[in-house]
């Protein structure tokens, strides 16, 4: 039986494996912004800038 076939026609492993995909894709987005801004605000701390 081929992964594919059977990830495509089992529900529960579709909904499952897309489910956990959004959520993995929402922890790196926040992770990435998170980051992204806290170095934004230690550059505008540095720069004297209030």
């Amino acid at each position: 039986m081929s992964v594919w076939r059977e990830f495509f026609t089992d529900p529960v492993i579709f909904f499952s494996f897309t489910g956990l995909a959004i959520v993995v894709g929402l922890c790196v987005f926040y992770a990435i912004f998170f980051i992204k801004k806290a170095a934004e605000a230690e550059l505008e701390q540095k720069s004297g800038s209030h």
